[in-house]
């Protein structure tokens, strides 16, 4: 396998789109974060696949190539996007992992399709707390809602240079450059991600899961402080800290990643 094979499903805001590394392995779910896609996965596709694991990276309804809500969504909407995947595979239940916005959405699919769920992991849980949500909610104002498409292309370099920022040491410029296009690449306004992520309480819902959870973390990820009060709330969970990283953990450090999702998997 040198990719996973793409494909559709029919959901509630229209065509679904999926990458599916197929084979005989449990069927895990993959949940991006916010504004990519589901290529966020692309690097550890084929290293589930040999894991034993058949991963299904979905795209978020209005990112990557999934049709776009006619409104602006909800957490609880996005998950309802999920289910139509697993119908059109014929898959009864799976895993579900998501990561940043996606931990929010795989979260509240084991919410509300339990029956759907065998394991939940959250790659990056957020419990904020008010006051930190009034400061994203800035971010989100200043830097997506209002951000602007200017005739001498300069609205690029800047996205660039401050997802760069946000890049680990040594990345490559082309990998920073994708993320950029997949950012741009939405049907939907690519703001609407965040946007329903801190419109979304993690604190409210972490305390109902009652499925087998991983909390999964790299000490170098923006929100490494949450995951370990969202532990603190739920010591019930395993928990899992890899070293390092930033927030793109699976191109970063894939072989470590894997390995510990495979290792929560098997148990």
């Amino acid at each position: 396998m040198t990719r996973p094979r793409r494909g559709y499903a029919d959901g509630p805001f229209g065509q679904v789109h999926f990458q599916d590394t197929g084979g005989d392995g449990y069927p895990l779910i993959l949940c991006h974060q916010a504004p990519i896609t589901s290529r966020q996965y692309d690097t550890v596709y084929p290293l589930l696949a040999s894991a034993g694991i058949r991963a299904i990276g979905v795209d978020t309804p209005g990112f990557g190539l999934s049709d776009e809500p006619d409104h602006v969504p909800t957490v609880e909407e996005y998950a309802t996007a999920i289910p139509p995947v697993l119908d059109q595979l014929s898959i009864a239940q799976a895993d579900i992992l998501g990561h940043h916005t996606g931990g929010l959405i795989a979260t509240e699919v084991s919410l509300q399709f339990p029956d759907r769920v065998r394991n939940l992991i959250i790659n990056g849980p957020s419990p904020f707390t008010p006051e930190e949500i009034v400061e994203w909610n800035k971010f989100v104002e200043k830097n997506e809602k209002n951000f602007e498409h200017k005739k001498d292309g300069t609205h690029l370099s800047e996205l660039f240079a401050r997802r760069w920022d946000w890049a680990d040491e040594g990345t490559d410029p082309a990998l920073v450059t994708r993320y950029v296009v997949e950012q741009l690449q939405g049907y939907g306004p690519f703001w609407y991600g965040h946007n329903a992520a801190f419109a979304y309480d993690h604190n409210v819902t972490l305390p109902k899961i009652t499925h087998r959870t991983m909390i999964m973390i790299n000490t170098g990820d923006v929100i490494y402080e949450h995951a370990k009060k969202a532990h603190a709330m739920r010591p019930d969970f395993e928990f899992c800290e890899l070293q390092g990283g930033g927030i793109d953990i699976t191109d970063q450090m894939p072989n470590e990643w894997v390995a510990a999702v495979a290792s929560f998997l098997e148990g």
